[in-house]
């Protein structure tokens, strides 16, 4: 699990809860019209922006990328590569049959290799996978996105309902309170739910989308110079252009 995701949403949801405690009962904060506003109208405008059929399993990809904790540092996955190569050239692509890897391409890319596929097949195979995988991550980027812009817009919409019941029952004051609650907690629910939630995820996906292509290249390319039997030396040395600069020069330090 990602602690960052799960404390930043909590510890933002207790300082509004604590701050609606302090200032009376919680129930007055509930209102289902203006839950209804916002996010059933922020869901209907989402499913406008994306087709039906593929919205639920963005939305599912991108909270679950949101939440999960898939940590793979890069200057790991150049050494283990390297030492995949140097397994190859010692014994063969058969001696990677017993080998474990910690990263699911890693591990196509090295049956692959096992069974002697062509490089030109390895490579497209892998291009090809890395495609898919990176689109969906950032269709669930987009989904949450799309939700966040949409959240305060249809808060804004709300409060606009409400203040045109408000103006339309000035004559009676039982309807007044209503009204001014739709026409606040809208604004305050489209606030809370774009920038507590939605919009922080497709921010955190967006950086993992960018950490996730670095990684799956960085494997497609040394799974390149594994299957054409290069020097472990000269596949760490070619996976360096991966790397941070501080990175790099931590790698260098140690050799």
């Amino acid at each position: 699990m990602d602690l960052a995701t799960i404390i930043g949403i909590v510890a933002g949801l207790g300082v509004v809860v604590t701050a609606m405690l302090l200032g009376g009962s919680i129930g007055q904060f509930i209102d289902l019209p203006s839950i209804l506003i916002v996010i059933g109208g922020g869901l209907a405008a989402t499913l406008i922006r994306f087709p039906l059929s593929g919205i639920g399993q963005a939305f599912m990809l991108g909270g679950k990328e949101a939440f999960k904790h898939k940590k793979q540092n890069s200057m790991e996955l150049v050494e283990e590569i390297a030492e995949l190569g140097d397994i190859v050239r010692k014994s063969g692509p058969l001696g990677l049959e017993s080998v474990e890897v910690s990263h699911p391409m890693l591990q196509k890319g090295t049956q692959y290799v096992t069974d002697g596929f062509e490089p030109s097949f390895i490579r497209e195979s892998l291009e090809r996978e890395r495609d898919l995988s990176l689109e969906r991550l950032s269709e669930g980027q987009r989904v949450f996105k799309a939700l966040g812009e949409s959240a305060p817009a249809f808060g804004m919409i709300g409060t606009l309902v409400g203040l045109v019941q408000l103006l339309a029952n000035m004559d009676d004051p039982s309807t007044i309170g209503p009204a001014m609650a739709i026409a606040l907690l809208t604004t305050m629910y489209g606030a809370i739910i774009a920038n507590l939630v939605c919009l922080p995820i497709a921010d955190k996906l967006e950086s993992k989308f960018a950490v996730e292509e670095v990684n799956l290249s960085l494997i497609i390319d040394g799974i390149s110079q594994v299957r054409e039997n290069k020097s472990p030396a000269l596949i760490r040395e070619m996976l360096l252009a991966y790397l941070p600069d501080k990175q790099r020069n931590e790698l260098a330090e140690a050799a």
